[in-house]
């Protein structure tokens, strides 16, 4: 993989921005903007950024600082879910908690915001305090966004109860946007400053990067990224004004600067910030290294958010806008629909076999699996890739006829359908390597597939779906179902 970004050198650039903010304030609440961990989009459009650079900078300062997630009561009750995961917002609480303390990072607890006594929210917070951690509600404030004085008052933020910490600097994270991190920073703020605690807040940002023009890819990434959000990259009017600088920031943050900024002021007694980017800390866009690397990350990124959208509308998750948001960016880019060049492939095969298909593309060869009597497309491209990979001939069999004869006879009987899965298959793959050294060294070439494009000529199903996601591999279908069933 050609890298485009320097990763030591946002690390330690990055790492010195916070340690400067850190110092304005004897408590610190940073709100993390985009994911604390796992930063897989970033490390897609930024090759060479390592996804866990957030969590990692974070390392020499635990001893220093506590954890408090989010998580808007609203997305428990509707079983809001994270789309690179499968899993729904309070399951990915409960992921994030457990890698922050297997990390060795104190977590302080869970704030529920826009509490409203649904049923669902207070099962999650029983199941929460019974696993020992510690949970606080907040309701909507009143007052908000217009009043103010009402918001800044005990009857407003003064009205959520007080979530007791004791290091200087807190991290407030959550599993998606619109969890409440802002409003949870700001409630924290006014109950120290009642307190006599010097407590300031700032945003860890990431996209979209303020010192790169409105226009540029890493920033329409981000766009195509929100789309469902409605979120549009803006040129930072207050930045402009106040320092005569060109600073990028989106409509969210600019709309509600003038709010937030009154709140602050009232709260700290002090003006701090006079523009959104002044809340951020944000040095990616000086570690950019390789331009032309990143435009053609970000234009595959966008590509695939294109083609991802399409099918939530095509299962009935978003409204068209959304992807007709993103054609109208790849538009700005002049890309079209087949830009990875493993779509053309995969829609060439499936029209001369009349059958599903998905390619890959390891190295600079693309490969293509179909759909068969015995396997599902995702089984016959992976055992096609490893195959190549390793330099095993095509007539040589990975899977042993003993080995697939009693499972297909099970999936019968079980009234499933009889082709193998990806899951299966790799199940079996294991298996067979305990006595079969070519089985095992096709294995071992798994983790070459990290980071390869490829693309089906249908929404594949969820099993294999995700495990071409545990490959890390970067996956898109067309917005078609394979069978009725599977609408």
């Amino acid at each position: 993989m050609k890298i485009g970004f320097d990763n030591k050198k946002y690390v330690k650039i990055q790492s010195k921005k916070i340690r400067e903010r850190f110092k304005l304030f004897d408590k610190l609440y940073l709100e993390i903007g985009g994911k604390l961990f796992d930063d897989s989009h970033a490390a897609r459009i930024l090759p060479g950024f390592l996804k866990d650079s957030k969590i990692n900078m974070f390392l020499e300062l635990k001893d220093e600082l506590e954890i408090i997630f989010c998580i808007n009561a609203q997305d428990i009750e509707k079983r809001k879910t994270r789309g690179e995961y499968g899993i729904t917002y309070d399951n990915e609480i409960l992921r994030l908690i457990h890698l922050s303390i297997k990390m060795g990072f104190s977590v302080n607890s869970v704030v529920i915001t826009l509490y409203n006594n649904q049923a669902s929210v207070d099962k999650f917070i029983k199941k929460l305090n019974r696993n020992g951690i510690k949970t606080y509600i907040h309701t909507f404030t009143k007052g908000y966004p217009t009043d103010v004085d009402m918001i800044v008052s005990d009857l407003g933020y003064g009205a959520n109860p007080y979530v007791e910490t004791t290091k200087p600097l807190i991290l407030v994270n959550a599993p998606g946007p619109g969890s409440g991190k802002l409003a949870t920073c700001l409630s924290q703020i006014y109950h120290e400053n009642k307190r006599g605690v010097n407590a300031g807040y700032a945003k860890f940002e990431t996209f979209p990067v303020w010192n790169l023009p409105l226009k540029h890819p890493v920033n329409l990434a981000y766009e195509a990224a929100t789309a469902d959000l409605k979120d549009v990259n803006m040129i930072d009017s207050f930045h402009l004004e106040k320092y005569g600088e060109t600073a990028i920031n989106y409509n969210r943050d600019i709309e509600m600067f003038p709010v937030l900024k009154s709140i602050l002021s009232k709260v700290s007694k002090k003006d701090l910030y006079f523009s959104p980017t002044d809340m951020g800390v944000n040095m990616v866009g000086f570690c950019i290294t390789d331009e032309k690397v990143v435009e053609e990350a970000c234009k595959k990124e966008i590509v695939r958010r294109y083609y991802d959208e399409m099918n939530h509308y095509k299962m009935g998750l978003c409204d068209e806008d959304t992807f007709k948001k993103i054609k109208l960016l790849m538009n700005e880019l002049h890309i079209s629909e087949d830009y990875l060049d493993v779509i053309k492939p995969a829609l060439l095969k499936k029209e001369k076999d009349h059958v599903p298909v998905i390619s890959i593309k390891v190295g600079k060869k693309i490969l293509t699996g179909k759909q068969t009597d015995l396997l599902t497309p995702a089984s016959s491209v992976i055992l096609n890739a490893i195959k190549y990979l390793s330099k095993i001939p095509d007539d040589i069999n990975l899977l042993s006829p003993n080995i697939l004869e009693p499972m297909l006879k099970l999936k019968h009987d079980l009234g499933n359908e009889s082709r193998l899965t990806l899951p299966e298959v790799l199940t079996a793959l294991s298996i067979c390597s305990v006595t079969n050294p070519i089985v095992e060294k096709a294995l071992l070439k798994l983790t070459s597939l990290n980071g390869t494009d490829a693309h089906a000529t249908y929404i594949v199903e969820d099993g294999d779906k995700s495990t071409l996601k545990e490959l890390k591999i970067n996956l898109t279908c067309e917005s078609e179902f394979i069978s009725f069933e599977d609408f």
